[in-house]
């Protein structure tokens, strides 16, 4: 019985769907044989954990909201106590509630940066790299542009000259800048896969560069995207912590750095370290924690890090 193109597809699908699961496997073993990866994931759990308690009613009670609501017994700074298990800051506010908020906004401005620079970084170096000549040239050019660009130091005019920015024009101004390095780099790995025969034949056969670029080219660079996205979580919280302590942050938004700025505000950096303290230390852990991982992940797509580390 002769075998149709329907059954020639899906069983190419079902062996390419195969050889990823393998390689997501062995990339896991190489993953977790390294110390800093395991670590960095349990703080990235742990983190997770806190933001996920940012929506838990019992932790984020209604009477000490960690922005609206004002516990009406404590109109001022207090130590931890019972009730408020990291004190409360110089309006009553429980200051462990805002940690956990401060989690997830960290999440949110990290990540969702990342992503986005990640993803037009990721398609301008492919197309540039495909494409080359006059499209290659105007795309770095304008990358060069872009990269040359202090981004908090821009930032900084712009809320300057618009007022204070809302998180989201905060993770939108991040993004912009971020992603010219990343484009760089994939045009690199892209100039090095368009010469491979599988780029060849697919060229052979009629497939269109759309198809070449993210059918062939693509899933071949994607690891790499990854690598540089956990480097850009981690950019990406230092500068809206930076813009927050500065006071350029949303106000009606809690984020480490406006606990700090908070802190610095009124005063309170010497006298409550209760305060000034949890922000700083989760600051600190967490853009470590993606920098492990990352630091993990290099290994994996890299044997030759590999080899060095078994050498020595």
């Amino acid at each position: 019985m002769p075998v149709t193109s329907a059954e020639n597809t899906f069983s190419a699908y079902r062996s390419s769907r195969f050889h990823f699961l393998e390689r997501l496997k062995s990339g896991w073993l190489v993953y977790r044989e390294n110390l800093l990866g395991r670590i960095g994931l349990v703080l990235l759990a742990c983190f997770a954990c806190m933001a996920a308690g940012s929506f838990i009613p019992p932790l984020i009670d209604p009477i000490y909201h960690p922005m609206s609501g004002v516990d009406p017994l404590i109109s001022y700074s207090t130590g931890p106590s019972l009730r408020h298990w990291l004190g409360t800051d110089f309006i009553g506010r429980d200051i462990f509630s805002q940690l956990l908020t401060g989690a997830r906004i960290a999440f949110i401005v990290g990540v969702s940066s990342a992503f986005m620079s990640i993803v037009v970084g990721t398609i301008v170096g492919m197309v540039a790299g495909y494409a080359g000549g006059t499209t290659d040239t105007i795309l770095m050019r304008a990358a060069d542009v872009v990269m040359v660009m202090p981004t908090l130091l821009v930032i900084l005019i712009l809320a300057a000259l618009f007022g204070q920015l809302s998180i989201w024009i905060i993770v939108l101004l991040i993004a912009l800048f971020r992603w010219p390095a990343v484009a760089r780099v994939i045009r690199s790995q892209t100039l090095s896969l368009k010469r491979r025969p599988f780029v060849d034949a697919a060229r052979v056969t009629g497939a269109s560069c759309f198809r070449i670029i993210f059918r062939h080219i693509m899933p071949n660079v994607l690891p790499l995207a990854l690598l540089y996205m956990t480097f850009r979580v981690t950019s990406a919280i230092l500068i809206e912590a930076a813009l927050a302590f500065l006071g350029f942050g949303d106000p009606g938004t809690v984020s480490w750095g406006m606990m700090l700025q908070w802190v610095w505000k009124t005063g309170h950096m010497f006298q409550a370290p209760y305060w000034l303290l949890p922000p700083g230390i989760c600051i600190s852990l967490i853009t470590l924690s993606f920098y492990m991982v990352g630091r993990a992940m290099d290994e994996v797509l890299d044997p030759r890090l590999r080899k060095e580390k078994a050498l020595e």
